[in-house]
């Protein structure tokens, strides 16, 4: 079996009206190109000053989540939200969520970040995730009609035992949106997306914000799709911009057929 994924990558800024505006306009840009499953990036309908965060959190449903369920619905695909801010009732923090919705515009899954992007670092990225936004606790897995896929986000990417454990749930395409910074991404986007689709034999699908927002941190963009033996087959330059990427599970069959590590791997 095969199909058209597409990636869109954004740059999301304070402007939440703007922002979603943008996110339509390429998600109907990826549906027109024969996408069946578009993804958005990490945080696409809102970033900006971290105080302000908790006043764009939202619950789902909610008017963000119920567009993207429209748009999903009008235009037949699988629809990835990358990620919004979703509110915690009685909270001052807020869950970072990604939702996946059907071609027929349900909710099919909702994952909310695991590991939070607490960091120091000296050359120039200081960020404290946990301050504003609490972690998730549950691995996703959405079944759809084409193959198990499993959802994650941004920083995840570090810590392969969730990639593991998506792959024993029977995720054969998983999802990345990211906000991945320039300073970090620079050295370790690529490396570290290749890795998870070789070690794993899954088709990635990283969907990136890119540039420079006033209020936050620079970001790397570099969205790409990646395949079971590691390749880049869709890569976004320096802009705005949707990549698209044919997803073999046929070849993925094969890839773990001729290389059977999974099989192989033993548990310490």
């Amino acid at each position: 079996m095969k199909f058209l994924a597409a990636a869109v990558q954004m740059l999301a800024s304070p402007d939440k009206e703007a922002n979603l505006e943008e996110a339509e306009t390429k998600v109907r840009e990826a549906a027109a190109g024969g996408a069946k499953v578009v993804a958005l990036p990490e945080v696409f309908s809102w970033r900006g000053d971290k105080k302000e965060e908790i006043r764009y959190a939202e619950p789902i449903p909610g008017p963000t989540a119920d567009l993207m369920a429209r748009l999903a619905q009008e235009l037949g695909v699988y629809l990835l939200s990358g990620s919004l801010l979703e509110e915690i009732p009685g909270s001052d923090k807020s869950y970072n969520t990604s939702l996946l919705f059907d071609p027929k515009g349900g909710l099919l899954a909702r994952y909310r970040k695991i590991h939070l992007f607490d960091v120091d670092i000296e050359r120039g990225v200081s960020t404290k995730e946990s301050e504003t936004r609490q972690p998730g606790n549950e691995i996703v897995v959405a079944e759809t009609e084409f193959c198990p896929m499993g959802l994650t986000i941004c920083y995840d990417l570090r810590f392969p035992e969730l990639y593991r454990a998506l792959v024993a749930k029977g995720a054969q395409v998983i999802f990345v949106p990211s906000a991945f910074t320039a300073l970090t991404g620079e050295a370790h986007w690529e490396p570290l997306l290749r890795a998870r689709a070789i070690e794993n034999q899954v088709y990635s699908v990283a969907p990136g914000q890119v540039g420079k927002n006033p209020e936050r941190f620079a970001t790397y963009g570099n969205s790409m799709i990646v395949d079971p033996w590691g390749r880049a087959v869709a890569r976004a330059s320096d802009f705005p911009s949707v990549i698209f990427a044919e997803i073999d599970l046929d070849y993925l069959a094969k890839v773990r057929a001729e290389l059977p590590s999974l099989s192989h791997r033993k548990v310490f």
